[in-house]
Formats: C-alpha cells, structure tokens, sequence
C-alpha cells in the first residue's frame, strides 16, 4: 500500500520546499496539495497558489508524484487547466496526477460572480468538466460547444510526457462521480461522508468506506471496466482525527482499508492550531515507524471488485 501526504499552500517559499522535501525524504509516495482560492477557517491566513507552488515544488523534488487534490470547476476552465497540467507534467518529468472534484459551496464557487448552481447542475458541470479536460489532455487540438464550457481550436502541443495523458485521480461520493471515475479515472478518492468529513464514530468509517467501494465496483463493471484496474485513494486524516497519533493506530487503519481493496491511504501534515492541528515532529516519527508496515500491505481483492493495486496513483 502507498502512503501520500497533503500539504498545505500556506508555507511561504523557501520555508514550504523544505516541506516538501521533507515529504520526499520522509518515503512518501505522493505528495499533495489544496487546490483552492481560499480555505473554509484559513480564509484570511497566507494561502498561495497550487499551480505555481506545484512548479516550484518538481524543480526541487526528484522522486516523489505531486499533484492538486483537488482541482474544480469553481473557479477553473479546462483549457486553461489542462495547459498548466501540461506543462507540470513536463516541467516533473512526468511525476503529476491530476486531483479533480466537483467542488462545494463556498468562496471558491461565489469569488468570481457566478450564480449558484443547483445540485443536478452542479453534477453536470463536473461530468463535461472532466470530458473535457481528458479530450484536450489526449489531442494536440480540441472543439467542444457544451452548456457549461467551450473550447475552439484548442491546441496542447507538445502534449504529455505521461502517455496516453496524465493520470487522474477523480473524488466523488455519489452514483453520477464514481460512473465519472471507472470511465476517465486511474484513481478513485474519497474522503468519506463529503457533508460531515471527520464526523463518524471510529467504528463507522470502514463499513463507510465498503459500501463506497463497493458501489465504485460496480460502476466499474456498469462501464465495462475491471475495478482491480482502477486505484482507490482515502484520505484517511478527513475520515479519523488524530490518525497519525500512533503508528499503531495509522498501521491499523492502512490494513483495515487495504482489506477493502485501497491502494494508497493520504494524511495532512499537522499544521501548529486549528484544522488537522499538530506537532510536525510527531507526525513525521509516526510516519517514519509505520511507512515500513504499509508498505508492505497489500489490497485484497475479492473476486467481485476492489483492486489488487497498481503502480501509483496514476
């Protein structure tokens, strides 16, 4: 099983690519980060931009996969979005994952004017979001005329270094999202219950995350897909506060999730106060003791979906 950590765009350079080296150090995976305008709590605290951290971030890594987790519609177009993924992909040499979701309300959907969408709307957008964005990602030049999107003689040349294009990680929780992930995705993500993340009792969030599974495989099979072919990512410090308080605790939860067919579980790095709040000398000792033990889980597949793990959330 993989391991891969979100970081937040709130570290002012150099102070944040000493991070993000730490993460490769460390024997992360993948390394990610908020793809947002602002952020719900931090909405006046130092936030900066993922495409241009991403940037900075491959020139100083060499190993580890990074990406946006998530990228959405709300304030971006896939033209302009699948040139900059473009270029990340060479600028890593071929180390970036496309993190892509619906996006929620809230300042990111309301900063640049738009009217609120009403939820089967939403759900529209997202499904020519993504259509669009794999059509443009796969040919040097695109036409599309759609309700929400339009894109004339768009070109993306040279294309990917990553073939046939970069790899995406889709997050979604309902029918419509997980149909959207077994048809595009390379990766599934979830992050539980997206109304009351954190929420659940301890003993509710691996039945949670079967049923979700489950329901991921037979969109899979609904689309004629092998669901051992798609990897599933959970983004275990959204689902159970204080995961990486022990290695004990953070090897339990990786095994329970590889049970159910998970091929990489993703923690926050702590941040001093507030949201995922923490020591980052803690967490990276709990790492450093339970990264071994994960590493060597292995997603068990049952013979009627989940997955037997692929090479990497691509």
């Amino acid at each position: 099983m993989r391991t891969g950590v979100v970081i937040l765009p709130e570290h002012p350079w150099p102070g944040a690519r000493e991070i993000w080296q730490g993460a490769e150090e460390a024997g992360f995976d993948h390394a990610w980060t908020y793809d947002h305008l602002t952020w719900r709590s931090l909405r006046d605290a130092p936030w900066f931009a993922s495409v241009p951290l991403l940037a900075a971030v491959a020139a100083v890594t060499r190993r580890i996969r990074i990406g946006p987790l998530v990228a959405t519609p709300n304030f971006r177009h896939p033209v302009v979005l699948a040139k900059e993924l473009m270029t990340l992909d060479h600028i890593t040499g071929g180390r970036i994952t496309a993190g892509i979701g619906a996006g929620a309300d809230g300042f990111d959907a309301q900063a640049l004017g738009a009217p609120a969408l009403p939820p089967d709307a939403h759900t529209r957008r997202f499904e020519e979001f993504v259509t669009l964005l794999d059509r443009l990602l796969l040919h040097p030049a695109t036409d599309h005329e759609g309700p929400f999107y339009t894109a004339r003689a768009a070109r993306m040349v040279p294309g990917c270094v990553q073939q046939p294009r970069i790899p995406f990680a889709i997050a979604a929780t309902g029918p419509r999202g997980m149909r959207l992930a077994a048809r595009h995705g390379q990766a599934w993500v979830t992050a539980g219950d997206p109304a009351r993340p954190g929420a659940l009792p301890a003993c509710g969030v691996l039945p949670l995350l079967a049923r979700q599974a489950r329901a991921l495989d037979e969109a899979c099979m609904r689309a004629g897909r092998d669901p051992a072919s798609l990897d599933r990512i959970v983004l275990g410090s959204r689902l159970v506060p204080g995961l990486a308080d022990s290695a004990d605790r953070l090897t339990a939860f990786a095994a329970g999730c590889a049970a159910l067919g998970f091929t990489d579980l993703v923690l926050h790095r702590p941040r001093p106060s507030g949201v995922f709040a923490g020591r980052a000398e803690a967490f990276h000792a709990v790492v450093a003791a339970a990264l071994p033990h994960i590493a060597r889980l292995r997603p068990v597949h049952d013979g009627n979906g989940g997955s037997t793990g692929g090479d990497g959330p691509r």
